[in-house]
């Protein structure tokens, strides 16, 4: 008889709970279709699309693919290039040259913060010109510290990692030979005619805007050290003064290695603004001269003027 009344119990029990399930779906199923009689007719299209996107979004990659493939086949035929020429496009040959290209950053007590920053910013440029170079030359960074240093690490973390460069916290006459050294400086009385292989040619790290105008020139001496200027005024003419940034000197020196041609190379990096203009071998200033010869062509001779007035 107890065994009926709990059989009885349990019965009971397991009715109740599938009342339950069914009655919780069909307040599911109820409140969906109110959900979507109470979105408007606009929102379910707008529903509907958002699925329809979701849907085609694998096919949509796949014709984005298949676009990107056949542009690639039609440049490569209209350059009549196969494919792996395409995206291997030749390479100018590199022949590193053996010229050694210092930059002494020794003066860095003498600069203001801003000036530092400048000097960091043609330090990079002297870099990156250098491994895009024809005839890269062996370049060193000498007396690396203090305020550059600081600079160096906080707006270009990656200088740790450059690639064909020696960073030396040395001064340069301690990592070059002073008989290799050669100081590049306007002030110097001796021209630079060629460059020779075999020396280390020093640009002084300054950036000060005049302030302590010689001082490279003085350090050359103190030190006992070869010294001369780039043959700048025989070939150019300048508005500005004759001397240049870190990086157009180096650069200069880059363009001359693969031109052999000093006003070639002068002209290819001096900017704009600093008015440079061609210099004939005889010390005139060719525009100059263009210009005197064309007036004296365009004025007639006295002989002309006078049977004009007769």
């Amino acid at each position: 008889m107890a065994d009926d009344s709990v059989k009885s119990e349990a019965s009971t029990q397991q009715e109740n709970e599938n009342g339950d399930k069914e009655s919780s779906q069909k307040d599911v199923s109820s409140n969906g279709e109110a959900e979507n009689q109470t979105l408007s007719k606009r929102q379910r299209k707008k529903l509907l699309k958002q699925q329809k996107w979701e849907e085609d979004r694998e096919l949509r990659k796949q014709r984005r693919k298949e676009r990107k493939q056949q542009r690639r086949l039609q440049r490569q035929e209209d350059e009549g290039g196969d494919v792996q020429s395409f995206r291997k496009r030749p390479r100018r040959e590199v022949t590193p040259s053996s010229l050694r290209m210092v930059v002494d950053c020794s003066f860095d007590s003498l600069m203001l913060i801003k000036d530092v920053r400048k000097l960091h910013r043609q330090i990079q440029r002297c870099y990156a010109e250098n491994r895009r170079a024809l005839h890269p030359v062996q370049f060193y960074l000498t007396s690396l510290g203090g305020q550059l240093k600081q600079s160096m690490d906080e707006k270009d973390k990656g200088w740790v990692n450059w690639k064909d460069i020696a960073i030396k916290t040395e001064h340069y006459t301690e990592v070059v030979a002073k008989e290799d050294l050669v100081y590049l400086t306007s002030d110097s009385p001796n021209v630079l005619e060629e460059l020779d292989q075999k020396k280390a040619y020093v640009i002084g790290g300054l950036v000060d805007h005049n302030h302590h105008k010689g001082i490279t020139f003085e350090r050359a001496k103190e030190l006992g050290i070869e010294h001369a200027q780039l043959p700048l005024s025989s070939f150019v003419k300048m508005n500005s003064r004759k001397v240049l940034a870190v990086n157009h000197v180096f650069e200069i020196i880059l363009a001359y290695l693969e031109k052999g041609s000093w006003q070639e190379a002068f002209f290819t990096v001096l900017p704009q603004r600093k008015g440079a203009v061609a210099v004939d071998q005889d010390g005139t200033n060719a525009q100059e001269k263009e210009e005197e010869d064309s007036d004296s062509d365009s004025e007639p001779d006295a002989t002309e003027q006078t049977e004009k007035r007769a």
